[in-house]
């Protein structure tokens, strides 16, 4: 395809510049006849997957199509799922510029973007305007100036708009760019979190005659024992699936590179190992009781293999998909 190509030419540009222009061409081609330009004809290789059937295992990961600007141009290339986000009730800038970096050696990406986004109001317009058939994930997060002794009434503000709109709802409580927000991953916070979202679940799958499943993003940087309690709180609550992982704060991998002492979570290969290792020990630990989506520096049809070996029923790309293109889609959904 071309993207080698266009790659080196945005590979030039700053990165944050380099992927809003990105997602300004393919917001502007999406459902039109120009959409044919990156069009993939993939084989059906449908997965069931928290009560619902996906048209393939792979998904792109939450970040890339905050806004859900791109949905129908991102279904062009082939996912079998997208997920938009994350978003917050309010729209919000995000952090202070410079706040995106390639680590190109590595084939890793740190962000510290801060949930900026344009708020859930408009991003539940953008995916009404949206056509694609296959499963659309939202994201949710809490606003960066929300004190995280509230953040649940975040959670359930966002959750109320997009309910009648998302295929599934993932709740990111691990992103690293958001002050206080992992210390939702533990003990009563977590708890607490957990049982407002399941209470929420019932009262809109009444409302709206439907059942929205309810998958929630944890982060790589967890101990053992914290997994396991993770794990428990996850049966216990009935929570639908889970999202491992998010982006890292190691830097064991990357010491000596440029940007590496940059502040932020890192994507890519260096998280990739990581990873799967959470994905794994969280498979022991949940004995299939809920269904595990695997993300983090799948870069190959055998990287996306390992994470299904350790555990995961969907895997998810985003930095792999930056340094690939649209080719990684086509290998991994027409092998896996």
């Amino acid at each position: 395809m071309f993207y080698p190509l266009a790659r080196k030419a945005l590979f030039r540009l700053d990165a944050e510049h380099a992927h809003e222009l990105t997602l300004q061409q393919l917001h502007r081609i999406g459902g039109t006849p120009l959409e044919g330009l990156i069009r993939q004809r993939l084989p059906a290789r449908p997965v069931k997957c928290m009560g619902l059937t996906f048209k393939n295992a792979l998904g792109l990961a939450a970040g890339l199509d905050k806004n859900g600007e791109c949905i129908n141009a991102f279904g062009a290339m082939g996912f079998g799922f997208v997920e938009v986000g994350t978003v917050t009730p309010r729209p919000q800038p995000g952090n202070d510029k410079p706040r995106l970096f390639r680590l190109i050696e590595a084939e890793g990406i740190i962000n510290r973007m801060g949930f900026n986004n344009l708020g859930v109001d408009q991003l539940v317009e953008n995916v009404k305007r949206a056509s694609f058939n296959g499963i659309l994930g939202i994201n949710i997060g809490k606003n960066k100036d929300t004190p995280v002794e509230q953040g649940k009434d975040d959670y359930l503000a966002c959750m109320e708009k997009v309910y009648p709109h998302a295929g599934y709802i993932a709740v990111n409580i691990s992103s690293p760019n958001t002050p206080g927000l992992r210390t939702l991953q533990y003990g009563e916070a977590l708890d607490d979190l957990l049982m407002a979202i399941k209470s929420q679940q019932k009262i809109l799958e009444k409302r709206h005659l439907k059942y929205v499943p309810v998958a929630v993003k944890i982060a790589p940087d967890l101990s053992e024992e914290e997994l396991v309690q993770i794990a428990d709180s996850l049966v216990r609550h009935q929570i639908d699936g889970v999202i491992a992982t998010n982006t890292t704060l190691d830097r064991s991998l990357v010491n000596g590179l440029k940007y590496s002492e940059e502040a932020g979570g890192l994507s890519g290969r260096p998280v990739q190992q990581r990873s799967t290792e959470v994905i794994r020990r969280l498979a022991q630990e949940l004995q299939d009781k809920l269904p595990i989506i695997g993300v983090g520096g799948i870069d190959s049809l055998m990287a996306a293999r390992e994470k299904i070996a350790a555990g995961a029923t969907l895997v998810q790309i985003y930095s792999g998909f930056i340094y690939k293109g649209p080719d990684l889609v086509k290998e991994i959904v027409t092998h896996l």
